[in-house]
């Protein structure tokens, strides 16, 4: 991977399938087909260098990168620090593996909860499947986001022409699409019309000049990123109700983003459990998401 780290890699294996996944983060790193094509980011380091973080236990900025619970004010980082938390592999087999990250002192200092992330992948021929599960391990309501951030290759491998490629959502999405503050990454008021047609978007880079497109409870649940001349990725997020879309306008990679939860509206200074888009998991409860890229010939 060029990066001094890739023995740490943990490599799944399915048929002529590969997956590359690091600890550190639990992000998935490449996705790769029998011929060596790579549908994940190309990580050019003059865009950005994330492959797949992910967005726990917050997603996107808070207001002044801080949290207020209980009448204490509590800071974080945008996107959280499970993507800077290094992993524990607690399960693992030839197609599949499970990693996890608990709390610990580091943690409860800026997020005040006990809890479990567990995150998993199984590669099956050209599908991936992935399921994060949080665990709420303490006494009381924990109030969390949880967020994919995958960047797939953007033209994809042997697609054709990159402003000929399409994402084809599985219903409908007429509602307006929301933008985030580029000074401080809070989610904007108001909306702007949709770029989608019915259900189909027209991928191009000037979508993107204003920063992410963000959609506040979207209709769909699936979702079909097409290439004109080859492949297509046919993404299923059952568990999500939020999406971003996001790249660095320029760059070889498209983000598809599904979320619960997103970024603090602008001006927003209630507590965390009050936040809009907020998730509240009660003490001894979990809750899954899942995310499938399946890879198809179009």
């Amino acid at each position: 991977m060029g990066n001094g780290v890739s023995e740490e890699l943990v490599s799944l294996v399915s048929g002529e399938w590969r997956a590359l996944i690091h600890p550190l983060g639990a992000e998935l790193q490449s996705l790769r087909d029998g011929a060596g094509r790579e549908y994940m980011t190309d990580v050019d380091p003059a865009y950005w260098t994330g492959h797949a973080p992910l967005l726990f236990p917050i997603i996107g900025a808070l207001r002044g990168d801080a949290f207020r619970h209980e009448g204490r004010e509590y800071t974080l980082p945008r996107h959280g620090f499970a993507r800077r938390s290094r992993f524990a592999i607690a399960a693992r087999s030839e197609d599949a593996v499970t990693f996890a990250l608990e709390d610990s002192e580091a943690t409860r200092a800026v997020y005040p909860f006990a809890f479990r992330l567990e995150m998993a992948f199984r590669l099956h021929g050209g599908a991936l499947h992935m399921a994060a599960t949080v665990h709420n391990r303490g006494e009381a309501v924990m109030p969390f986001s949880f967020g994919y951030h995958p960047a797939f290759a953007w033209p994809l491998p042997g697609g054709g022409e990159k402003t000929a490629h399409h994402i084809i959502f599985e219903k409908d999405e007429p509602e307006q699409i929301r933008r985030l503050s580029k000074a401080t990454g809070e989610l904007l008021p108001g909306g702007e019309a949709t770029p989608v047609a019915g259900r189909e978007l027209a991928l191009h880079e000037t979508l993107f000049e204003a920063d992410a497109m963000v959609w506040t409870g979207l209709a769909s649940r699936a979702l079909r990123y097409t290439s004109p001349q080859g492949p297509a990725l046919d993404i299923a997020f059952p568990d999500s109700p939020d999406l971003g879309l996001w790249q660095v306008p320029g760059a070889h990679y498209l983000c598809i983003e599904p979320w619960a939860g997103y970024a603090d509206p602008l001006g927003f200074d209630g507590e965390i459990g009050q936040k809009p888009g907020i998730v509240l998991l009660p003490p001894g409860e979990s809750r899954s998401f899942r995310m499938d890229v399946r890879v198809s010939a179009g």
